[in-house]
């Protein structure tokens, strides 16, 4: 029964969670979803997008560009706030943009507190520096919020790793908001591509490192709702290697774990939906799950001589880990790969997919780590673009 638990813990947020929004919204139950243009492009209210961006001087005109191009037929504010960096502020000027920035860096989250600040119009949108986005986003987000019910739009983050693991990761994830959205509400704001109702911004604390989570928790605190729109996509480049990703997602974790302690009331029975997607979506698969998995990993070393089980487990895990040492040799996506194409056959998705959760197993048990010792900063060092 012991190890029944373990197992039935360990898979919680990769397996049970996903299997119980997929019965709760089986046959198309739950909230019925925003058609495509339903609202029309006649409902066009002016716009601001905010680009916050520190050390992006050589990608930050492409990323103007990219916005101005976009199809949005209303009036758009295109507004980088760079932060702590004149440069990017010059080079964002030049190519149309409006630009804010100062003499130091204050971080993420106080650069978007400054747009939001500065911004004017009904709804903002936020947008990564580096990525770009499919043609028609702006417009796809902005028909939601005809409904005064939505607080805020999550887009589609896809990955420009040639349909390698992380691919395979947020297509998961994009799968779990949209049966989110089906039941009420999403939690997975991304700060790749958001759209906001201004009025439902309330500064982030700046001791928050996370801003999309906590900004996706203070929005549904206020009784909106969050709307998920797959037409919405913004293609990120990939990590620069396994060990940037780690990183990335190791700060992550912290931060979300922050968080969810300094909001904790909404992790509890009486907070409704946003506690049960809390549960399954994040706080399983950061604690529970990871330390479940590890435990199981230690049991079976200890029982690997008289437990054909064991044995076969400890062979799973190994297959899985060795999957992920050759991603990390790899690097990238191979050249001339797009975020199109994906992994051939059953056998290179399930291995894929194996890595990808031997990985997030991984990152979890860093990431507590690292709350643990209190490296929670809203700051962190990043390559120049």
């Amino acid at each position: 029964m012991v190890v029944v638990g373990l197992l039935a813990a360990a898979s919680g947020g990769h397996v049970l969670y996903p299997a119980w929004l997929a019965w709760r919204t089986r046959g198309g139950r739950g909230r019925e979803a925003v058609a495509p243009g339903r609202a029309g492009p006649a409902c066009s209210p002016d716009l601001t997008v905010v680009v916050p961006a520190y050390r992006e001087a050589g990608v930050i005109a492409a990323k103007v560009d990219d916005l101005w191009a976009n199809g949005y037929p209303g009036a758009l504010d295109v507004l980088v706030v760079a932060d702590g960096d004149p440069e990017t502020a010059e080079v964002a000027e030049r190519a149309g943009a409006r630009a804010l920035t100062g003499p130091e860096r204050l971080g993420k989250s106080q650069a978007l507190n400054r747009g939001f600040a500065e911004a004017t119009t009904p709804i903002v949108v936020i947008s990564d520096a580096n990525n770009r986005l499919e043609h028609g986003a702006l417009v796809a987000l902005v028909e939601h919020f005809a409904d005064p019910a939505v607080g805020a739009v999550a887009g589609e983050k896809l990955e420009d790793d040639g349909g390698g693991a992380e691919s395979l990761y947020w297509r998961f994830e994009s799968w779990l908001k949209e049966r989110e959205d089906r039941l009420g509400t999403t939690i997975g704001l991304v700060g790749e591509l958001s759209a906001i109702r201004a009025e439902a911004w309330r500064p982030i604390p700046r001791d928050v490192a996370t801003d999309d989570f906590w900004a996706a928790l203070d929005i549904i605190e206020q009784g909106y709702r969050i709307a998920y729109e797959p037409r919405a996509r913004a293609l990120d480049p990939p990590a620069a290697s396994l060990a940037a990703s780690w990183e990335r997602r190791i700060r992550s974790v912290s931060g979300a774990l922050h968080i969810m302690v300094r909001r904790r009331r909404q992790l509890r029975p009486s907070a409704g939906l946003v506690a049960a997607e809390l549960w399954g979506h994040r706080l399983s698969r950061y604690t529970v799950g990871p330390l479940a998995h590890l435990t199981l990993v230690v049991m079976a070393v200890t029982k690997v001589r008289s437990s054909t089980l064991a044995r076969a487990f400890l062979v799973a895990n190994l297959a899985a880990s060795a999957g992920l040492f050759v991603r990390g040799r790899a690097g990238g996506p191979p050249k001339g790969t797009s975020e199109g194409v994906r992994p051939r056959g059953l056998v290179a998705v399930a291995s894929t997919g194996a890595g990808q959760v031997m990985f997030l197993q991984g990152v979890a048990l860093g990431g507590m780590a690292r709350y643990v010792r209190g490296d929670r900063s809203t700051m962190w060092s990043t390559v120049e673009r």
